[in-house]
């Protein structure tokens, strides 16, 4: 039979526990990703905010969320929720965001705004035509993965310039300057997929195949896909207009 652990090194095990349980929550939220609540804080803010304890924790509500928020940014009838000084004060111990988005770094196409939301409410990322690398992938994952958060979307847009260049360089064999090129042979895929299909407007269609390949390469993720599976995660894809700031879900719309 082997020996107790002696206290010193008991001590250690604990600490060294510990240790990883803060990284894996570092950007703190208020849920340990099974859906139970931590304490607040000290010095956290005493009113609660406005969206306090109304958070969306299944797919469906958050979607619900989201989209009612788009037809608010189309319609001109703005809430502006979340984001004053209570909301600000609210959140600065914890986070708690109902969604993840991926979209494009294009400055027409900002998430908070054309889905109406405010401070605390979503995690962002964008690239050049919401392209993915192992970081990227890491970043959306970070939501669902540590603190429970049930929806993604990967955004696509009308006119995207980068998806535009791209196929155009692709197109006719050409290779865009320094690191531009990263994108261009993210993108290979989808120019491929396009090729096949001989669209009218290629570039719009590689643009509507890019997100469509995306959301279904993290729906098939190691590490998301058991949460798709189990109901507690969607991966929506989404074609955003410029012309009419109305997101058109392409696939993976959650049931309710």
């Amino acid at each position: 039979m082997r020996s107790a652990v002696p206290p010193q090194r008991r001590a250690i095990l604990t600490g060294g526990l510990a240790a990883t349980a803060a990284l894996l929550t570092g950007c703190s939220s208020k849920s340990d990703g099974a859906g139970t609540e931590k304490t607040a804080p000290a010095g956290a803010a005493k009113t609660p905010s406005p969206s306090a304890g109304q958070r969306p924790d299944s797919p469906w509500a958050a979607f619900a969320r989201l989209m009612d928020g788009n037809k608010r940014w189309v319609d001109g009838n703005l809430q502006h929720p979340d984001r004053d000084p209570r909301r600000r004060e609210f959140v600065a111990e914890e986070q708690n965001p109902f969604g993840v988005i991926l979209s494009c770094i294009d400055s027409r196409v900002p998430p908070e705004l054309l889905f109406d939301t405010g401070l605390g409410d979503l995690f962002v990322m964008r690239t050049g035509g919401q392209v993915v690398g192992p970081v990227v992938t890491g970043s959306v994952e970070y939501g669902p993965m540590t603190s429970g958060t049930p929806l993604i979307v990967v955004l696509g847009h009308q006119r995207c310039g980068a998806v535009k260049a791209a196929y155009e360089a692709m197109r006719d064999g050409k290779e865009l300057p320094g690191n531009l090129q990263a994108i261009a042979d993210a993108l290979r895929p989808a120019y491929e997929e396009t090729v096949k299909e001989k669209a009218k407007d290629p570039v719009d269609a590689m643009i509507r195949i890019h997100v469509k390949q995306t959301s279904a390469d993290l729906r098939a993720n190691k590490d998301l896909g058991p949460l798709v599976k189990k109901g507690d995660l969607a991966v929506v894809s989404a074609y955003y207009s410029l012309d009419t700031g109305q997101v058109e879900v392409l696939t993976g719309a959650p049931s309710a």
